[in-house]
């Protein structure tokens, strides 16, 4: 995984590292010097014009000017207070303006049609959340040093950093941070082989999913779990009784429309996980028997969709009552009838905050899609893309991270998988009209591609 942090974290590694600033500042502008004459395709006959402000952002971007020059670049160096309004015309804008701790708002030169490489950060871009106050310059590329920073990863910060590079100037970041971005390898290493003496019942996970007129939550789901590696999926539906649609490799358990949260855990003895919420709907024999299932249920329990309107504001007695690991799933409206308010800007500490308040791994669904842990421990996903802004493509999530569950997969560590897992399968889908029964049918293909990495 690569280590992110914030840019509170970042000064106290600066701080603590034995290189005075100089030497660092040095590397870093080596580090802008070789993205700088790739992106230029050369030294020979360019124009740079690097803006640098008064600090260590500016600094490095100086450093680079100099470096540049050794190269032969014709460099000019714009103050960042003192701009114009429009830059001279150069091959090259370098932005080492401000850095990740800018407060307040910035008001960039147009630089017209001129790539920019930006330096740790596009300027204006706050390092915790993404957020722009003013206006930023769109960046081909960022080159940012030693960890990547929240804000690189969140839009629409990311969206401005364009292509983000991670250099390394001979920081040690290890342990500073509790944040980390998952890559391929960490997935490989989280999702299990099949045991060759496997069998059906060690992977098994019950689905209470779906309503009448919302089966296909429950389809997709359980489509879902069986692509993912559930060896048996049982799904019961609430007054639906026979469901001819359901997936032909799934079992039904016909259940009645009240009162059946009972016969869901007498399923519950020969499986490893238990979902709970898609397509329940939202009447009150749903919320109580949510409220029943959630605290009895001795196996993980991931809850999505209407289980988590039903949990609402007792969220915390009823997840924080359970011994066995809770995964939530919200996206933004859920989270705030679960925690009383929206997310806000800073999704980091919105999850960490539910996280810790509940004792369960949140997963809070987005453009960036953070897990965190009651301890403070993240983990993000940039995988996928606006394609999943389709409905279902949750309930295939619950069912994906269910089935990691069910498999002995560590809950954060199945929560931060099902998220890469499912964005991964969306990115091989179609670009346009993408539904959410192609994720289910990519994720054969997104598991191949894990055992390459």
């Amino acid at each position: 995984m690569v280590p992110v942090l914030t840019p509170e974290e970042m000064a106290d590694v600066d701080a603590a590292a034995p290189e005075p600033v100089e030497e660092l500042i040095a590397r870093a502008g080596a580090a802008v010097t070789r993205h700088a004459l790739d992106l230029m395709g050369g030294a020979y006959g360019r124009r740079v014009v690097v803006v640098a402000g008064k600090g260590n952002n500016g600094a490095d971007g100086r450093a680079a000017a100099e470096r540049l020059r050794r190269r032969g670049v014709r460099v000019q160096v714009v103050d960042a207070a003192g701009a114009p309004e429009r830059l001279p015309d150069a091959d090259l804008a370098i932005d080492a303006a401000y850095g990740t701790g800018f407060r307040g708002e910035y008001t960039p030169p147009d630089v017209g049609g001129t790539p920019v490489l930006a330096v740790d950060i596009p300027s204006g871009v706050d390092g915790v959340t993404g957020q722009v106050h003013g206006r930023a310059l769109a960046a081909e590329r960022t080159v940012t040093f030693a960890a990547l920073k929240p804000g690189l990863l969140f839009h629409p910060g990311r969206r401005l950093a364009g292509e983000v590079v991670l250099a390394d100037i001979g920081l040690d970041v290890s342990g500073r941070g509790r944040a980390e971005l998952v890559e391929a390898s960490d997935v490989a290493a989280w999702v299990p082989d099949r045991d060759a003496e496997a069998h059906k019942w060690r992977s098994a996970v019950v689905l209470a999913a779906g309503s009448p007129g919302m089966t296909g939550a429950a389809h997709l789901a359980a489509r879902a779990a069986q692509r993912a590696g559930a060896g048996m999926v049982r799904v019961a539906s609430p007054g639906v009784g026979h469901d001819p649609a359901l997936p032909t490799e799934a079992v039904g358990i016909q259940v009645p429309a009240a009162g059946w949260d009972d016969a869901v855990l007498a399923q519950l003895d020969r499986v490893g996980a238990l979902v709970v919420g898609p397509g329940l709907g939202r009447g009150a024999p749903a919320v109580t028997v949510v409220h029943h299932l959630v605290g009895a249920a001795d196996v993980p329990v991931l809850v999505d969709g209407d289980g988590l309107w039903a949990l609402g504001d007792q969220v915390v007695d009823l997840v924080g009552r359970r011994t066995a690991p809770t995964v939530l799933t919200p996206h933004d409206g859920e989270y705030a009838r679960l925690a009383g308010h929206p997310p806000g800007d800073d999704r980091l500490s919105a999850a960490r905050d539910l996280a810790a308040a509940t004792g369960a791994i949140v997963l809070l669904k987005g453009p960036t899609t953070v897990v965190a842990q009651p301890d403070g421990r993240a983990r993000l996903s940039t995988a996928g893309d606006a394609r999943l802004a389709t409905a279902g493509t949750g309930d295939v999530l619950s069912g994906i991270i269910g089935a990691l569950l069910a498999q002995r997969v560590d809950a954060f560590a199945a929560a931060a998988a099902g998220a890469w897992l499912h964005g991964t399968a969306a990115e091989l889908g179609p670009e346009r009209g993408l539904v959410a029964s192609d994720v289910v049918e990519r994720l054969p293909d997104v598991l191949d591609i894990l055992e390459e990495a």
